[in-house]
């Protein structure tokens, strides 16, 4: 069967950005452009909506510049209105050369919001579209509520449709603006569309009000549609958008005859990138980019995985740039236990991995978070040795902040019995606490793990005083892990969560050394 090429666009900086509370910077949007065209690979950005602010502004005309020396402008688009060539100036003046008309797809919306006939709507478009021809821009048509269009007022969108095949439109882009398409209604309504209008590229865009985002878009795809669009994450307006890490791996594992460009291996670095930009988490069991998709929590499964991959499936984590993991909990097994020891380079004999199995066991029965990197102290414990431990302390430390002076931080912190006093200032009291951290190690040629998550957690409905957990994730040569320090003061807790990660390293080496 001859395959078929299905563009993707990427609409996480403008449809992503009406998420509840999101605003991207300048700096934010240039950056999350480039890396959606260059790592990540979709075919065409929709960058903003015209004339929403200044500073959206000076992001397109960014934006607009970097992509012209990069020889992409043609695939940086704005969504622009029916406002009698506005939208059109504001565009000139930043650079961009296509236009995502928003138009009407229902006659609901035309009659009660636009309070006009069909055919006036029709001379307007009509009218834009000449002045975007004028001016050398392409145009794209949205069909704004085409789902509710098609479910109610089918004649006006075939009416529609039929006036826009005789004007110069690239795509007509076919949204399920609220969610409420079933798969079997998106495949039959995209059929019918590509039955009658076989020329014309078609793009759909979904939202994922009933969980039904993914779903649609397979259907759409099966249907004939030439083109789609998608978020990162799922960004978007109430429930958010068709999520693009799903749809890709959807499309690559059960659409044999379609082709997509979009680079798998950066999916989860772009997906992260923009949590941290968005402010938005990425919930721990989403599919693809999730904290918890790619981890293994029973004992059974970790033992068939073992003896044969039996709980593997085509979703590899190495696809997407990531890692299978084993979690250690009161359903763990040996299997789980060996898995997590293999990470570290440690092996144990059969007894003495039975009593760490029980052990870990007994901490997941008392809801106690159990972690790869808690292994070393457990083995410590369990098998009666001293090498759990502090074997480095952080004595004392003074953190000061102070309107106009840079946060500053002294500290006092024995490694190994030989106590080190240093001084640093940072962009915070933490950063100052590490900045001086750093300085009392390189002292004994250590090189400390970079710092690449920051995450505190005060548990809702707590009052000012409640006790918050600093959760922080540390990356030392290929091995990322995570520490959590508990404290009523959030440096503190980020402190607590420091001295565990300085043991960690040493436990781990001294392991290593013993059952080398």
């Amino acid at each position: 069967m001859e395959s078929r090429k299905i563009e993707i666009m990427d609409t996480t900086l403008r449809d992503g950005e009406q998420t509840s509370g999101v605003s991207f910077s300048v700096s934010e949007k240039l950056t999350i452009a480039q890396l959606l065209l260059e790592e990540l690979r979709v075919d065409r950005v929709e960058v903003a909506s015209a004339r929403v602010s200044q500073g959206e502004f000076e992001a397109v005309k960014l934006i607009a510049q970097w992509a012209a020396r990069n020889g992409c402008l043609d695939r940086i688009e704005v969504l622009s209105f029916v406002d009698g060539g506005i939208s059109i100036e504001w565009m000139q003046q930043t650079g961009v050369k296509v236009q995502n008309l928003l138009t009407k797809g229902s006659l609901n919306h035309l009659k009660y919001q636009l309070r006009k006939t069909p055919q006036q709507h029709f001379e307007e478009v009509a009218d834009v579209i000449e002045q975007a021809v004028k001016h050398g821009m392409a145009t794209n048509v949205y069909l704004e509520d085409w789902s509710n269009g098609m479910r109610h007022s089918p004649d006006y969108v075939l009416q529609y449709l039929d006036f826009l095949v005789t004007q110069p439109v690239k795509r007509i882009m076919l949204p399920d603006t609220l969610g409420v398409l079933t798969p079997a209604q998106t495949f039959e309504y995209i059929t019918d569309l590509r039955a009658r209008y076989p020329q014309v590229h078609f793009d759909f865009h979904a939202h994922n009000d009933y969980d039904l985002g993914t779903a649609n878009v397979l259907e759409a795809v099966k249907a004939g549609v030439n083109g789609l669009h998608l978020t990162v994450n799922g960004m978007g307006e109430r429930a958010g958008n068709a999520p693009l890490a799903s749809t890709v791996a959807v499309i690559n594992d059960f659409l044999a005859s379609t082709v997509i460009g979009v680079n798998e291996s950066a999916i989860y670095t772009v997906s992260k990138l923009v949590e941290n930009f968005s402010g938005v988490r990425i919930p721990a069991n989403k599919p693809i980019v999730g904290d918890n998709v790619f981890t293994q929590t029973a004992g059974i499964h970790a033992d068939g995985d073992n003896k044969k991959n039996l709980y593997f499936n085509d979703l590899l984590p190495e696809r997407f740039g990531r890692k299978r993991k084993y979690a250690l909990g009161k359903t763990s097994g040996k299997a789980n236990i060996e898995k997590n020891l293999q990470e570290l380079g440690l092996k144990l004999n059969e007894d003495d991995l039975k009593k760490v199995t029980q052990r870990v066991i007994e901490l997941g029965d008392k809801k106690e978070t159990v972690t790869t990197e808690d292994l070393p102290y457990i083995i410590s414990d369990v098998l009666a040795t001293k090498a759990h431990e502090e074997k480095i302390l952080i004595e004392s430390y003074v953190l000061t902040h102070a309107k106009g002076l840079r946060p500053s931080a002294t500290i006092a912190v024995r490694i190994n019995d030989q106590l080190f006093e240093e001084h640093a200032q940072g962009d915070g009291q933490f950063d100052a606490f590490m900045n001086a951290l750093t300085m009392a190690y390189s002292k004994n040629n250590i090189r400390l793990p970079s710092l690449v998550d920051y995450n505190v957690r005060i548990a809702p409905g707590s009052s000012s005083d409640a006790l918050c957990e600093t959760t922080i994730t540390w990356e030392a040569g290929d091995r990322t892990f995570s520490t959590r320090g508990l404290d009523s003061d959030q440096t503190v807790s980020a402190i607590k969560a420091t001295q565990k990660m300085l043991n960690i390293i040493l436990h781990v080496e001294q392991l290593e050394a013993t059952h080398a």
